[in-house]
This record gives C-alpha cells, sequence and structure tokens, in this order.
C-alpha cells in the first residue's frame, strides 16, 4: 500500500454529519437513498484533521458489505483510497465478518489491487442481497466482487 503524508484517522460518523455525507456521495454518483436507515455504519477519515473522505459497512452475520466508500476529489489517486478499505476490512473483522462483499461500476481495477475479486450476483449470500444498495439502489450492471478478511 502507498503511504503519503500522516496516516488516516477514522471516526465514526455521527447522525447529525450524515448531511455532509450525502452532499459528497451525491456529488460522486454514488446512491444517498438509504443513508438514514440503522443498519449501515459510516466513518469518516481525516488526516491532520482534514476530511479526506468517508466509507461504510453493513455487517449481515459473518459478511460485510462495502459500501459508499468515495475519497474527497482533491486526494484522490494518492493511496487514500486504500488505506480507507484497509481500515474497512479491520472494522468488518472486528465486528464477526469474514468475507466483503461490494458493487462497483468503474473500480474493478482498484480493488481487484487489494484482493478483491468478482463474483456473480447468484453466488453473493442472501443478507446481502436484500440490503439496499444489492435490491434497489445501484444499477444491475454493477460489478460485484468479494474478499475473505
Amino acid at each position: 500500500m502507498e503511504r503519503h503524508g500522516p496516516p488516516l484517522f477514522a471516526q465514526p460518523l455521527a447522525t447529525w454529519e450524515r448531511g455532509g455525507l450525502k452532499a459528497t456521495l451525491a456529488r460522486a454518483g454514488l446512491p444517498v437513498e438509504d443513508l438514514d436507515g440503522a443498519g449501515p455504519l459510516f466513518w469518516r477519515f481525516e488526516r491532520d484533521d482534514v476530511p479526506v473522505g468517508f466509507a461504510g459497512i453493513e455487517v449481515h452475520g459473518t459478511d460485510a458489505l462495502l459500501r459508499s466508500l468515495v475519497t474527497l476529489p482533491p486526494l484522490r489517486q494518492q493511496g487514500v483510497g486504500g488505506a480507507m478499505v484497509d481500515k474497512m476490512e479491520i472494522e468488518a473483522r472486528a465486528r464477526g465478518a469474514s468475507a466483503i462483499y461490494l458493487l462497483t461500476g468503474g473500480s474493478v481495477a482498484f480493488f481487484a489491487k487489494r484482493g478483491y475479486a468478482m463474483c456473480a450476483r447468484d453466488r453473493v449470500p442472501a443478507a446481502i442481497a436484500a440490503t439496499a444498495p444489492f435490491a434497489r439502489l445501484c444499477p444491475a450492471a454493477a460489478t460485484v466482487m468479494v474478499k475473505q478478511v
């Protein structure tokens, strides 16, 4: 993993901060319709007290869904996204997950570089397939990927 600058600090996102998350995700073209629910957990990532991005997970038993990963535009291509994925994998494991699934439109190479492999939709566990991103928010053409953690 490339490292540039000081390490990332991950802070669980407070309920009142979800407006900023929604705005950032909307600008990135990511779904925002289900962000007020209790299932998804979100984090704000910072470097030197400056926000650099957001990410979320949903844990369902031993499976997790990585969702809403976004690096703020001025910091892209600097290793921030990879560091955010690393931290979300640690969170998912700490919450009992042994596999992490995700949906992506154009970031297949980014996730493949981090050990994620493409997965057929019909191989996704029922609890993950029933989440809002899988069931209704993300296009059917989105690529499904998985990693054992």
